[in-house]
């Protein structure tokens, strides 16, 4: 099953929707802002701007704020330099693309009110449904592209069975400690095809000397199998387990389960937009968030209902709605429980990168 089938953050804006949980991405959006005010002042320097209309895409966006401070953080900053070169303010048209089955119409609420706060800028938004894994815009139109933890999700899981048919993976839903090493190059495969895919795909669509931020959710380890790379998903792995033994859900239905998710290492990162060689890479850098981070999260359950928001429509396609609140609340057991358990804080890693679109070479 391909990921844009089952993928979508928790909808609506009630108390456990992504739009009122995504407190990690809101840190993230925050901690990021001044990489993308360098980003636009970048353009300025490669004298992009003015242009009569700055063409921004936001990729993954989802329907939560953090798609709405990207466009703040935006427009502030290229009215402060127009303002510093006494130009003219550009026109800006968003593009806010995610899955088909995403939750546009809470987006399109927010983007309402955040465009009653500008009204004095010529601001348009559009919504653009469709797999960042391929082609979603014309060539040559864009002069900014964001994505903020969105392009470490896969175009699909890893096909984790042996010759004879049988899981590679058992009782487990990522790379894990006891997952065999064919298990972390088939991750590590579909990685590099998807990122190769979605660099290409933004190649085509972004004008020369344009610019791109991604900022992705990974490791500073080299070992797939560190706890910064698997601890959420460890612990829904032993959740799902305890209803397995509960008799509660099948066991070949967690065997076949596999998270379409894929946590890089900064070297891989670079490996592939090398390989690519559409892009020259401007900025590659890592901070790291502590799992439990109190001015992020008020307490544990707190951050069980953040994970839910963005695994619930998974868990919901493979194992049936009967059993979701049973399962996160064991979830959220198992998470105070372990979290109690550690000596020292787990870390959240996020890598940052900006690159820069080559100019592209005239054909012979």
């Amino acid at each position: 099953m391909e990921s844009k089938d089952m993928i979508f953050m928790k909808k609506g804006d009630g108390e456990s929707s992504y739009a009122q949980s995504s407190f990690l991405a809101q840190r993230i959006a925050s901690i990021s802002k001044p990489v993308v005010q360098s980003a636009i002042n970048s353009l300025f320097h490669e004298n992009l701007l003015p242009y009569k209309a700055l063409n921004v895409a936001d990729l993954g966006c989802s329907a939560g704020p953090n798609t709405f401070t990207l466009m703040e953080t935006i427009i502030e900053s290229v009215k402060s330099k127009c303002g510093e070169l006494n130009c003219q303010l550009p026109e800006f048209q968003f593009y806010l693309n995610d899955l088909p089955v995403n939750d546009f119409n809470t987006l399109f609420k927010g983007s309402s009110s955040f465009l009653e706060r500008y009204e004095d800028v010529s601001c348009f938004v559009m919504g653009a449904p469709g797999s960042f894994h391929g082609r979603l815009f014309p060539t040559d139109t864009l002069h900014l592209l964001h994505s903020s933890y969105s392009v470490h999700w896969l175009s699909k899981a890893p096909r984790l069975v042996d010759k004879d048919g049988l899981p590679l993976n058992k009782g487990k839903i990522y790379i894990s400690k006891t997952s065999p090493p064919s298990v972390k190059e088939a991750y590590l495969a579909q990685f590099q095809q998807d990122f190769g895919l979605f660099l290409r795909s933004r190649s085509q669509e972004m004008i020369p000397d344009g610019r791109v931020v991604l900022i992705v959710n990974g490791r500073q380890s080299s070992d797939a199998t560190s706890k910064e790379s698997n601890f959420n998903w460890e612990l829904l792995a032993e959740a799902i387990s305890h209803m397995v033994s509960l008799g509660l859900i099948a066991e070949e239905k967690l065997d076949s389960f596999n998270i379409p998710y894929y946590m890089a290492s900064p070297e891989e990162v670079k490996d592939v937009v090398d390989r690519e060689g559409s892009f020259a890479i401007e900025q590659l850098d890592t901070f790291y968030i502590e799992n439990g981070d109190r001015a992020i999260w008020d307490n544990e359950e707190k951050i069980a209902q953040s994970v839910r928001s963005f695994t619930e429509s998974m868990m919901l396609h493979q194992f049936g709605i009967e059993i979701l609140d049973k399962l996160y609340a064991n979830f959220t057991h198992i998470l105070i429980r372990d979290l109690a358990r550690q000596t020292e804080p787990n870390k959240i890693t996020s890598i940052i990168l900006v690159l820069r679109r080559n100019v592209r070479l005239p054909s012979p």
